[in-house]
């Protein structure tokens, strides 16, 4: 095998590893000696720095590992400190609706409501922070209670839960009806 072949294996090991990884194990993975490695990957730290890439091949105690070049680290800060962009799909509306409206609540629950599974819309609320695990309900299996957070509030410019509009009978009755006419819509296609 030629230098590029085995040095292209080496960064995919180190990049994929994500931590430290022993030069024996590497030697052994490429098949050669632990000299031969290791120049190769000293070769590949040289490279890399004459190039000024934005990583580079950190030597920790007879192991390597890939890292981020210490004069790129006030961009990565930059970059973390962004806010990050968060999309609410209708199923995830609809799912923080029921959540914020029927708290605390479990993923059977909402489920039930909304006829389908929901764990995805779960986790990523979860994941946005503006939904939250509130505990366990005391039941067979204790399955865990969710509500929203002091990040919902914020997003949704309000000030408790008892700042969410109410819905009048009348609205609910007008929700069923569409709904079942969508239901309706869908199974006759």
């Amino acid at each position: 095998m030629e230098e590029k072949k085995y040095k292209a294996i080496i960064e995919g090991i180190l990049f994929s590893m994500g931590e430290s990884v022993e030069l024996e194990k590497i030697a052994g993975t490429l098949g050669l000696d632990q000299k031969k490695t290791k120049d190769l990957i000293d070769e590949m730290r040289n490279e890399w720095e004459e190039q000024k890439r934005g990583v580079t091949i950190t030597e920790l105690d007879g192991a390597y590992q890939m890292c981020t070049r210490p004069e790129i680290y006030e961009y990565l800060i930059k970059i973390a400190k962004q806010p990050k962009r968060r999309v609410l799909t209708d199923v995830l509306l609809e799912t923080l609706s029921i959540i914020a409206y029927k708290q605390p609540v479990t993923k059977m629950e909402i489920e039930k409501i909304r006829g389908v599974s929901s764990d995805h819309a779960v986790n990523k609320l979860v994941e946005y922070h503006l939904v939250c695990e509130l505990g366990r309900l005391d039941a067979p299996g204790r399955p865990l209670l969710f509500g929203t957070t002091e990040e919902f509030l914020r997003s949704f410019g309000v000030h408790s839960i008892d700042d969410l509009p109410v819905l009048s009978p009348v609205q609910v009755e007008e929700f069923k009806q569409e709904a079942e006419e969508e239901m309706h819509v869908k199974l006759d296609v």
